[in-house]
């Protein structure tokens, strides 16, 4: 039997197996402590604390005589319940044991370094995104860049729960490593990131500083940005067209708008609203041709489809961000304008014309629904299932991962996730995690802002990570919380 030391936190009862054992706890021990434990035949072996209970032989009949005053002798017992994580063996590899642990063996709270040699995911490779730290200790967590590109990532959070700042820290870090980067922006928030963000001491906890990476991020948008963002209207079918405005009966006015377009291409390749309109006139000057004229005017108004279009070599750039701006556009529009872009970057990557890149979508509910179907919902999947053959990485970011294809979110192979109490959210989170157990899932829905679980193929077990601070800035959507 090992010796025990004074600085002891428990000691092994009952049953034990190789990967799970339950410790009595006798010092200061919290649920989520990593801690270290001496197996008889592979040396010291890291562990985690995954669940803690008091067992008391106060009755309610003897609670109700306390409450009258009376003195009562409480016992009190306190277990917890440890996942073992493993050893390194001889080559660096992370082993687990193949025999029990003896009963009665000592625990121990595990040093940094410890953890950190074991779990392999300190900075300083390269190749490797720096993330934040190790919740509850100073420990900085890494992910291999190379397995987040080809095998997909998501970041899942609640409204107001990080999501969109622990994605600028992740494409800062591509930014640093090279990765060419488009980022699929509904709502504007990714524009800031070309500014500096404040210096604080927070900042120094994380040994990290204020950047700017305004010449390495390009904005397209339809109406302001850097570049103006457009779409090519003759590569838009008849049925997508009449999809996306406001009609009553769509398919009444597809035969009209299909003989209009047609006629236009026996003269001409490329056309915009006002070719098209200019020959609904021509041809009949009906309600029905009004009301498409009206139509297509106000998809006009919104700036994104003309006769030339972007070209994919011209949007996307060795080492470069590019972010698509769609704020104010109506959902059919995004969804449209996502289904053209991916299809384009996808057939551009699988030709090589365009270097290897990760697509941030963000929203990605709305463009790989789980319920019903939009524009972009077969391309999402291809991308999602094909994609990693071909060195075309997605980056998913959603409030609602239930509400998310699963056929997408099942592909990422790296999921952060922050702060989620929905239901159903987290029924569709525990699907997806392996290695996640119920007091971890039960723990997602407490978690500070600014705190993440990582699950990935590298890790041994889904981890806590304190995220660290954005070193550009935020635009002041997003609270993060300063311990």
């Amino acid at each position: 039997m090992e010796e025990i030391r004074m600085d002891a936190v428990g000691i092994l009862y009952g049953d034990i197996h190789p990967t799970l054992v339950n410790c009595s706890v006798s010092g200061k021990l919290r649920q989520g402590d990593y801690v270290k434990l001496k197996h008889h035949e592979d040396g010291w072996v890291l562990g985690k604390v995954d669940a803690i209970e008091a067992k008391t032989n106060l009755s309610i009949e003897k609670s109700y005589q306390i409450m009258e005053g009376n003195n009562v002798e409480i016992q009190q017992t306190i277990s917890a319940q440890i996942v073992v994580i493993g050893y390194l063996d001889h080559k660096g590899i992370l082993q687990y044991p193949r025999t029990p642990f003896l009963a009665g063996t000592p625990v121990y709270l595990a040093d940094d370094d410890f953890i950190s040699s074991t779990l392999n995911v300190g900075v300083g490779k390269k190749g490797r995104a720096y993330i934040g730290l190790i919740y509850g200790h100073s420990i900085p967590f890494s992910i291999d860049i190379n397995s987040m590109v080809q095998k997909h990532i998501s970041v899942m959070a609640k409204t107001g729960g990080g999501k969109s700042y622990l994605t600028g820290v992740i494409i800062e870090e591509l930014i640093k490593n090279d990765v060419t980067v488009v980022v699929i922006d509904p709502h504007g928030e990714y524009g800031s990131m070309k500014n500096k963000a404040s210096d604080s001491e927070e900042m120094k906890r994380f040994s990290i500083h204020p950047a700017s990476y305004g010449s390495r991020i390009v904005t397209y948008s339809p109406d302001h940005g850097d570049e103006k963002l457009t779409f090519t209207l003759s590569q838009i079918n008849v049925k997508e067209l009449v999809s996306i405005m406001n009609l009553s009966d769509p398919k009444s006015y597809v035969l009209p708008l299909r003989k209009a377009i047609d006629a236009i291409r026996l003269s001409s390749r490329d056309y915009d609203f006002d070719d098209v309109i200019k020959e609904l006139k021509r041809q009949d000057d009906s309600s029905l041709s009004q009301t498409l004229e009206k139509e297509l005017m106000y998809l006009k108004s919104l700036n994104v489809l003309g006769k030339r279009g972007l070209r994919v070599d011209e949007l996307v750039s060795k080492g470069k961000v590019s972010i698509i701006e769609m704020k104010g556009l109506p959902p059919d529009m995004q969804e449209l304008i996502v289904q053209r872009l991916l299809y384009a970057l996808f057939e551009a990557r699988k030709k090589e014309r365009i270097p290897p890149l990760l697509v941030v979508v963000e929203e990605a509910h709305n463009f790989a629904p789980q319920q019903g179907k939009a524009f972009s919902s077969k391309i999402m999947r291809t991308v999602a299932s094909e994609g990693r053959k071909f060195g075309f990485g997605l980056l998913v970011v959603s409030q609602r991962p239930a509400k998310v294809d699963k056929n997408v979110l099942s592909q990422c192979g790296t999921q952060l996730i922050l702060k989620v109490t929905n239901p159903n959210d987290l029924k569709a989170i525990g699907n997806s995690v392996e290695g996640l157990t119920n007091s971890s899932l039960d723990e997602i829905q407490r978690l500070p802002v600014g705190t993440s679980l990582v699950a990935s193929p590298e890790l041994p077990i889904p981890l806590f990570i304190e995220v660290r601070p954005r070193e550009t800035d935020d635009g002041g959507k997003n609270v993060r919380v300063v311990r």
